[in-house]
């Protein structure tokens, strides 16, 4: 990797408080790259159009994350005045369309909840745990990373809030229901002190749950609610909250930041779940939905006499 790639790489860590995550995805475009054409602060114009080829095969998703990996860079290496031109031009600008998220329906959320008290009131200690997570994913619609990640100190006292370090390190204020805290409060008294640790969900070893984990612990779940497993994830249930909030007359701009969205562009999807769910609504609950059409002449057609 070129000296310049790695600065711009510590100029997003350092201005942008990048997570580990993008980080290492910008590395792997970047040095990708640069293994076709070269020191991307050097290679021309005709090189950088070349790359459209080399991703042919690749999804048209990816293809525009690469591509915006390198107009960023390109745009900082201007700024620099490591480059007199911009390439930006020649890489391609595949057409994607964001897929609408999945949803869950307030029926499986009852089944997943139904099935996950049931299991809790027995005084397991792993299933008082199970469902303190369930509620914090689907009643505040943390990401998984942010939930596994949870210190102990980020248990609210008197507030109903919980301070959550999101993206890049931002930090933000979301609200816990009643629901959660009781269920936080039962798992706080049953949480193992040994050995010492500063998670509020630590793992065996002291260390935080893992995402694998919680991600195997909702499917489990969801498999003896009856439901179908592969439907269930932690961002299911983020999906779930953003949704259902929405339906029942959230605002947008509250939502954002209750989600931690830097772009209110990110949240306006849940607008798009929602109108597919209305026009779906309307063609299967509709008294006319299964009424057969009448045979009725076409506009501007002649009546017969």
């Amino acid at each position: 990797m070129s000296a310049a790639t790695r600065d711009f790489l510590d100029m997003l860590a350092a201005e942008r408080g990048a997570s580990a995550n993008t980080l290492a995805a910008y590395t792997r475009d970047l040095d990708g790259a640069e293994e076709l054409v070269g020191d991307l602060a050097e290679a021309p114009r005709a090189s950088v159009a070349k790359l459209a080829g080399a991703w042919s095969d690749l999804a048209p998703s990816t293809v525009a994350r690469k591509a915006s990996a390198l107009r960023q860079f390109f745009g900082f290496a201007l700024d620099e005045g490591w480059r007199e031109d911009d390439p930006s031009g020649a890489l391609p600008k595949p057409r994607t369309r964001r897929p609408l998220p999945k949803v869950l329906s307030h029926e499986a959320v009852d089944a997943l909840f139904e099935r996950a008290e049931l299991e809790a009131s027995a005084g397991k200690t792993t299933a008082i745990r199970q469902l303190a997570l369930l509620e914090l994913l689907y009643g505040s619609g943390l990401r998984a990373t942010e939930l596994v990640s949870l210190p102990l100190t980020s248990v609210p006292r008197d507030a109903p809030l919980l301070t959550v370090m999101g993206k890049g390190g931002q930090a933000r204020m979301v609200p816990i229901s009643e629901r959660a805290k009781d269920a936080i409060t039962s798992w706080l008294e049953v949480r193992p002190k040994e050995p010492a640790s500063r998670f509020l969900f630590p793992s065996r070893g002291g260390k935080a749950l893992t995402r694998v984990r919680l991600f195997q612990m909702l499917k489990e779940l969801a498999a003896r609610a009856d439901l179908d497993p592969a439907s269930i994830s932690p961002h299911v249930l983020r999906h779930a909250f953003a949704t259902h909030l929405l339906e029942g007359g959230a605002d947008l701009r509250v939502l954002q930041t209750m989600l931690g969205h830097a772009d209110i562009a990110t949240t306006q999807i849940y607008t798009h779940v929602d109108a597919a769910r209305l026009v779906e609504l309307v063609n299967t609950r509709h008294p006319l939905a299964n009424r057969p059409v009448a045979n009725r002449p076409l506009a501007g057609a002649r009546a017969k006499p």
